[in-house]
């Protein structure tokens, strides 16, 4: 199953234990925990492939939830490896645009997933 998106870097903030861990289930991949305080993660990461998703716990500052500020976008090697991510984020979650052949050659999909993390997600077929 390929893992490459190109280099996305993009920083999570939340109780992120739990997000981290389901994070890993659907995409794969190795958490790295870099720094902790006070049962508090200040900085984990999630490598798969050649990008990090970087966590980090709210430590008390209000978070706000509509899941439409920030999307993460995917750009996905295959067609399974699409259809098995959509369909797992979406479990507990909202799906905004179902999955779609497009004008501009992709299968194309968008979610808001139960931790209000909105996924922007294609498949550009040759």
């Amino acid at each position: 199953m390929g893992r490459h998106w190109g280099r996305r870097n993009s920083r999570l903030f939340f109780s992120c234990r739990e997000a981290i861990d389901y994070y890993q289930g659907v995409l794969g991949g190795e958490i790295r925990v870099l720094n902790e305080h006070g049962g508090n993660l200040m900085h984990a990461e999630l490598h798969v492939g050649g990008s990090k998703l970087h966590f980090a716990d709210s430590m008390g500052r209000p978070v706000r939830d509509e899941g439409d500020n920030v999307r993460i976008i995917l750009d996905l090697e295959t067609e399974e490896e699409m259809t098995r991510i959509f369909e797992a984020l979406s479990e507990e979650g909202t799906v905004t645009v179902e999955l779609q052949d497009t004008f501009f050659g992709a299968l194309h999909g968008q979610i808001v997933d139960k931790h209000n993390v909105g996924w922007v997600m294609n498949h550009f077929r040759s």
